[in-house]
C-alpha cells in the first residue's frame, strides 16, 4: 500500500517538473522571438533611415550639380552672346564704290589756291567706313592720266552711316598766266581700300593747274558735320 503511495507520488512529481520545464522553455521561446523581432526591427528601421538620408543627399548633390551646369551653360552662352554683341557691332566694312554717290566741284580757297572738294554719299544699306586716302588720277585732253600724290596730312577716321557724306579734296596752284600746259578733262577716284573706279567731269569753271599734275595733291577723308 505504501509503495502505491510513492508510486504515484512519484508520478506527480515528475509530471509537477515536466509541466514546469514545459512553462520555462515557452517563456524562453518568447523572448528570443521577440529579441529577434526587436532586432530585425531596429536593422530595417536604420536601414531605411540611411537609404532615405543617401537618397536625399543624392538628390540634392545631383540638384546642385544640375544647377551648376546649368548655371556654367547659361554664363557661357550669356558670355558667348556678349562676345559675339561686341564682335558684331566692332566691325565695319568699307564703303564699296558701288553703294557711293561720287560727285566733284570747285571751291576756290583764293586767288592763288585751287581746291575741288569730292563728295561721297553712302547709299548703300549699312554703315561703312571711308577713312584714308582715296586714289586719284587727272585724265588730259591728250588721253593721258596722272596719279595724283598725298599730301601731308593724317586720315581721321570717316565713318558713314546710310545718307552719310564724306569730303576729300584735290588742292593745287592756280595759274593765272594763262600758260597752263594742263588741260584735264577728267577725275578718276577709287575710294579708300578700293578697286574699283568711278570717272567725274573736271568741275566746270574750276581754276587752271599750275605745273604739272604731279604739283596737285589729294587728302583724306573727312566727314561733312
Amino acid at each position: 500500500m505504501k509503495y502505491t503511495r510513492i508510486t504515484a507520488l512519484a508520478a506527480i512529481t515528475v509530471a509537477a517538473t515536466l509541466s514546469l520545464t514545459a512553462c520555462g522553455g515557452g517563456d524562453s521561446g518568447k523572448d528570443s522571438s521577440s529579441k529577434g523581432t526587436s532586432t530585425s526591427s531596429s536593422s530595417s528601421a536604420d536601414g531605411g533611415s540611411k537609404a532615405e538620408a543617401g537618397s536625399e543627399a543624392g538628390s540634392e548633390s545631383g540638384a546642385e550639380a544640375g544647377d551648376a551646369k546649368s548655371g556654367s551653360g547659361k554664363n557661357s552662352t550669356a558670355a558667348g552672346a556678349a562676345n559675339g554683341a561686341t564682335n558684331t557691332s566692332a566691325k565695319v566694312t568699307f564703303c564699296r564704290t558701288e553703294d557711293l554717290a561720287i560727285d566733284a566741284q570747285y571751291a576756290a580757297a583764293g586767288a592763288d589756291e585751287g581746291r575741288i572738294n569730292i563728295t561721297m554719299i553712302n547709299r548703300g544699306s549699312t554703315t561703312c567706313s571711308a577713312t584714308g586716302f582715296a586714289g586719284v588720277d587727272i585724265k588730259d585732253a591728250d588721253h593721258t592720266s596722272s596719279p595724283i600724290a598725298r599730301g601731308q596730312a593724317q586720315p581721321r577716321i570717316t565713318t558713314l552711316k546710310p545718307g552719310a557724306a564724306a569730303v576729300f579734296d584735290l588742292a593745287y596752284t592756280v595759274d593765272n598766266s594763262g600758260d597752263s600746259l594742263a588741260s584735264p578733262t577728267n577725275i578718276l577716284v577709287t575710294p579708300p581700300n578700293e578697286t574699283h573706279t568711278v570717272t567725274l567731269d573736271w568741275p566746270e569753271g574750276a581754276g587752271a593747274i599750275k605745273g604739272a599734275y604731279t604739283d596737285v595733291e589729294v587728302y583724306p577723308t573727312h566727314t561733312t558735320e
